[in-house]
């Protein structure tokens, strides 16, 4: 065979292998290996010399604030749409203004000003404090306060509970002694979590793949749009240091970690609690209590056999979750929490009459305990359908879910598609019901509420989905939710946008910066937006120029419209 012939056949493969290790990504994790807490100094200037693109102004330019004022975003003091204890002030022309406190800025008190900058903590992470400064740098050890650019190795001796630190060059280890592990022997023998680890309050601060966990108050959280502290109801069990919590309904505790200039998650090197065994700390905050499901247990009643929970219904529950917690990722978005999306559904399809697995295909949303609202581009006549209620995880079987077949399928009389854009892009799933019942009412499947009023210009509503992400472009296991802006339909109608292809029985949504965006794979989920306490459907996802690219928002069908064919479909359940 020709040399060339050759090499090029093998640098073929062996890109074809680096591929399929990006591809399964986490799944490829080792487990029981051998654990060595090591104080890796070339490791660590490597991180750190990959710093933050922060730039040393603090222009809006950059922060989105311009975009709000483009898109005539107005509203209303009460309730106070202001964070961090913002004071809201109502101006003339129907607009507010948040006066912030130091350290934060923006429209609304979310963002903090930079007091963290390049390389003002130099080998560490840098933390935000209420007090001037208002910031603090927690140095990676050998490094010593204040800049954490200073090193001494071993004195004094950062090691716990009689480890012995062990010099090795500019790098150190603890030998721990029987019973104790982690970086610095601070993991004592009954530091471990019951059920969840929603109670878990010990010092493990290492992800299962040995990366060390950030600061929960660390700037580098803030800077990428995350704020633990105002994302859930109550601290959780989250303060000034980096140690594993679940404060939002996971499987087990987890924590912020950060790869480069990019921030990730991931479960936590923490041992399950044994029968005999219980946590070294008690919890030490007080939670509020959970709002009581309406099923009697966490497991979603068989709907073959139950009898005491009721069918899903439109009445007063419609649009109200009862989320555990907040955690990314539909395009810029977070990871979703139990409860928070109870009426996102799964539109899962194979080839019809063979043995094929289902595999997702789109999203879809829950308006009658029998009935189902998606896409209608998502429909294929030649496919089986099933409908997947209640989950979270597209790559396991979950207690909570429901599931069932699809019994009809109504797409609208006027749907088309052209190259440009999709319209009147709705279709209603009827789903088969099972001794006469269809979905039953849990925490975790509810039914949305259907829209009897518009929304203005620069509603923050909310989408979820499975689709395409940053870092998955075939969608990602994990339910993801963000937040997005209504923009005006002259915006979206203008020639930098969509321009003339768009019709009143679709809308924009996202920012025209781009980065936040539904994509792939979401399409006939939900838009939802919020009125006093209750999420009304407002649009489902349709169709989009790319992902989270600039100027080329979402656009969603607009369902307002569309509630008089809804009703005569379904035999007039909504009249």
């Amino acid at each position: 065979m020709d040399t060339r012939l050759l090499l090029l056949l093998l640098s073929l493969l062996a890109f074809i292998a680096q591929a399929e290790l990006k591809k399964h990504g986490k799944h490829d994790k080792r487990r029981g290996r051998e654990k060595k807490h090591r104080g890796r100094f070339e490791d660590w200037a490597r991180e750190f010399d990959q710093s933050d693109d922060q730039s040393e102004d603090d222009d809006d330019e950059h922060d989105g604030g311009w975009l709000l004022e483009l898109q005539e975003v107005r509203g209303s003091c009460d309730p106070n749409p202001c964070l961090n204890n913002g004071v809201c002030e109502e101006r003339r022309n129907g607009k507010i203004k948040c006066d912030c406190p130091k350290p934060f800025k923006g429209r609304r008190c979310e963002k903090a000003k930079k007091v963290c900058r390049r390389n003002t903590c130099r080998y560490g992470t840098c933390v935000l404090t209420s007090t001037p400064p208002f910031y603090e740098c927690k140095c990676k050890e050998p490094f010593k306060p204040p800049r954490c650019e200073s090193d001494s190795i071993c004195d004094p001796d950062p090691c716990q509970n009689g480890g012995k630190c062990v010099k090795d060059g500019r790098n150190f280890e603890c030998v721990c002694p029987a019973n104790y592990d982690g970086q610095f022997c601070q993991v004592g023998p009954e530091d471990c979590y019951e059920g969840d680890g929603e109670s878990y309050r010990g010092k493990v601060s290492e992800t299962e793949d040995g990366d060390e966990c950030l600061y929960w108050n660390s700037y580098f959280l803030l800077q990428r749009g995350v704020d633990p502290f105002t994302a859930f109801d109550d601290d959780d069990g989250l303060g000034p240091h980096n140690y594993c919590r679940n404060p939002d309904g996971d499987v087990m505790p987890w924590c912020f970690i950060r790869r480069g200039r990019k921030l990730r998650w991931d479960h936590c090197d923490v041992r399950e609690c044994s029968d005999n065994m219980t946590t070294a700390e008690p919890p030490t905050t007080t939670r509020s209590p959970e709002p009581e499901p309406v099923a009697t247990t966490t497991k979603a009643p068989d709907v073959t056999t139950a009898t005491t929970p009721a069918p899903v219904s439109r009445n007063a529950t419609c649009g109200k979750p009862q989320p555990r917690r907040m955690l990314q990722r539909i395009y810029g978005g977070m990871k979703a929490i139990p409860g928070a999306n109870p009426w996102q559904a799964s539109l899962q399809v194979k080839l019809s009459g063979s043995n094929q697995d289902f595999r997702h295909t789109c999203g879809a949303v829950l308006i009658h305990s029998c009935w189902v609202l998606t896409a209608a581009h998502c429909i294929n006549k030649n496919q089986d359908m099933q409908v997947v209620l209640g989950g979270l995880d597209l790559g396991k079987k979950e207690d909570f879910e429901q599931t069932f077949a699809v019994e009809q399928a109504i797409v609208h009389e006027k749907y088309r598609e052209t190259s440009a854009a999709v319209y009147n892009d709705i279709a209603l799933l009827k789903l088969k019901a099972r001794n006469g019942r269809c979905a039953v009412e849990t925490q975790y499947v509810k039914t949305v509420c259907l829209p009897n009023a518009t929304f203005p210009d620069g509603t923050e509503c909310s989408i979820a989905g499975w689709g395409a992400t940053e870092d998955s472009d075939y969608g990602s296991s994990q339910l993801m939710d963000a937040d997005v802006l209504l923009i005006s339909q002259d915006k979206c109608s203008d020639a930098s946008v969509y321009g003339r292809i768009v019709d009143d029985n679709m809308f924009c949504a996202g920012y025209l910066q781009g980065g936040i965006d539904s994509c792939q794979g979401d399409s006939g989920g939900p838009l939802t937006c919020e009125r006093g306490g209750t999420h009304f459907l407002y649009g489902l996802v349709s169709w989009g120029d790319s992902c989270g690219k600039a100027n080329k928002p979402g656009v969603y069908t607009n369902v307002l419209n569309f509630m008089d064919w809804i009703t005569s479909k379904t035999g007039g359940i909504f009249s």
